[in-house]
């Protein structure tokens, strides 16, 4: 998702550095890219979650170690898809 972020914000600072008159700021192929390594991002960060927790099924209670927060990396990687979610729709709707 970082690396997307990067590549779609690139493009807007070469956008930036063009020498020409001041116009309505076009979405790039760096913006589409970008865009797709978020959602990409994202789409694999939820997917973890699930192996993750058919993995866990899979375990006996006795084989997780005391203290262990079972729940806290799937709720942690959640959180980092529906804010990766979140970033796309703000760049999509933020270049009218």
């Amino acid at each position: 998702m970082a690396f997307g972020f990067v590549v779609e914000r690139f493009g807007l600072f070469l956008h930036m550095l063009a020498p020409q008159t001041p116009q309505h700021l076009e979405r790039g192929i760096s913006f589409w890219v970008g865009l797709g390594f978020i959602l990409l991002g994202s789409l694999m960060a939820v997917l973890a979650v699930i192996q993750y927790r058919r993995v866990l099924r899979t375990l006996k209670p006795v084989e997780i170690p005391d203290g262990y927060w079972v729940n806290m990396a799937a709720l942690s990687t959640l959180l980092l898809a529906v804010l990766g979610m979140v970033l796309s729709a703000y760049l999509t709707m933020g270049l009218k």
